[in-house]
């Protein structure tokens, strides 16, 4: 672990052994072996307060929203949009109607993509994207733009993973409609300057959104400071429950916007002649919503809020030092991904093993990482790679488990030389 002789500072305001007993998952075995868990920019695991806050409202509290008028519905309903209030809290909008609830990030800029897109991109505009987005911020640009005639524009990274803003800068136009990058590459761990990237958007008069899965439960994140038009989450990636996430809007901008999904509670008034839409959020939650896992976020962002996420922030800095410097010495390991400004993410490759080989050696060890394209098979492309072994970190992940990891490597490599 981290010593004078590292350079590594093993001070951290987050008490890790402490925040580790909240996670009842991470005492058990796997193989025989204790689990390490490093694949948190897939999904992250649930501290006892969420099990517990869950279980509560579904065995005592549970009660459809925005419905009836007895009791166990007000209360459901005040919970749930006080829920929504922490979202908003969380990502520093005084606005809680700003906040609409999807499934998650996937759904949320499905939705932008529908709702803004197809009524605001026409034949001739164009999208830009980068080369190292999720499939689930691309598919749907290239859908749009096979529909509306738009053309997607890409903006190329360099050899280390970084943006080059250069050349984004000659890709935006009067043409330029929107722009639609992440905050954080899921796959290579880069942190994008996003807010330079909104703020030369909007100089020619494009709309910004910015996929925010990566980043939401590991750095402070201001809407109203970066100026963004949109900012997509997943509640699963915040320690939260699955099947629940949203998107931060400009108010003006969901005024604008027509439905996604229609249905119930989306609506004003229905004749057999003409549908008049709710106001914003209501207009894009058709349906009972996953009242449930709304509750369950509430109480995961309150749990990260009490944490602190400047702590959250450099103790997984630290530990992305510190995994880089392991990782680095093991000969017949490349890292694919190496910007200067980076989250707590290592993509890896070795010369004599598969990635799907290797994460399947390395489970035989009780160590959980992801072997794979992590639906990034662009940003795979751009590498000359099919795949890569990615370790994620969370702050309930040490320095001990890194070391584990590094040991574990050196296993498959021997095996497989």
């Amino acid at each position: 672990m981290p010593d004078s002789n590292t350079g590594l500072s093993d001070k951290s305001a987050i008490d890790v052994e402490k925040v580790r007993r909240d996670f009842p998952i991470l005492s058990q075995t796997v193989h025989g072996k204790p689990l390490v868990y490093l694949d948190n920019a897939a999904t992250t695991q649930k501290p006892q307060c969420v099990i517990e806050r869950v279980r509560k409202f579904d065995a005592e509290q549970y009660g459809t929203v925005r419905r009836g008028s007895y009791k166990l519905s007000e209360q459901a309903t005040l919970m749930y949009e006080e829920a929504r209030q922490k979202v908003a809290d969380f990502f520093s909008t005084p606005e809680r109607k700003e906040i609409v609830f999807t499934s998650g990030t996937t759904q949320a800029i499905n939705l932008v993509a529908h709702s803004y897109g197809r009524k605001f991109v026409k034949s001739g505009d164009e999208i830009i994207i980068s080369n190292i987005e999720h499939h689930a911020n691309t598919v749907p640009w290239q859908i749009l733009c096979e529909e509306t005639g738009a053309r997607l524009r890409v903006i190329p990274v360099n050899d280390d993973g970084e943006l080059i803003m250069e050349e984004y800068e000659k890709l935006l136009n009067e043409k330029t409609r929107l722009v639609a990058v992440n905050h954080i590459s899921n796959a290579l761990g880069t942190i994008n300057p996003v807010k330079e990237i909104i703020k030369k958007g909007h100089d020619v008069g494009a709309k910004v959104l910015i996929d925010g899965a990566q980043s939401s439960a590991h750095m402070k994140v201001d809407v109203k400071d970066l100026d963004c038009d949109f900012y997509t989450f997943s509640g699963h990636k915040m320690f939260a429950p699955s099947g629940i996430g949203g998107v931060y809007g400009k108010m003006d901008l969901w005024e604008s916007m027509g439905p996604y999904v229609t249905g119930g509670d989306m609506i004003l008034k229905v004749t057999l002649e003409k549908t008049t839409y709710a106001k914003p959020p209501a207009r894009f939650e058709a349906g009972t919503p996953p009242i449930t896992q709304v509750i369950g976020l509430g109480r995961a962002i309150d749990y990260i809020t009490e944490i602190g996420l400047d702590n959250i922030f450099a103790y997984e800095k630290s530990l992305l030092e510190y995994g880089t410097r392991l990782l680095q010495d093991i000969d017949g390991l490349t890292i694919i991904g190496n910007a200067k400004e980076k989250a707590s993410i290592i993509s890896f490759v070795l010369d004599s093993a598969h990635p799907h080989d290797v994460g399947s050696m390395l489970d035989q060890d009780g160590i959980a990482v992801r072997g794979g394209h992590h639906c990034a098979q662009p940003t795979m492309i751009r590498f000359g790679v099919p795949a890569t072994t990615r370790a994620s970190m969370a702050f309930y992940n040490t320095y001990e488990e890194l070391d584990a990891l590094a040991e574990s490597i050196r296993k498959v490599i021997k095996l497989f030389s």
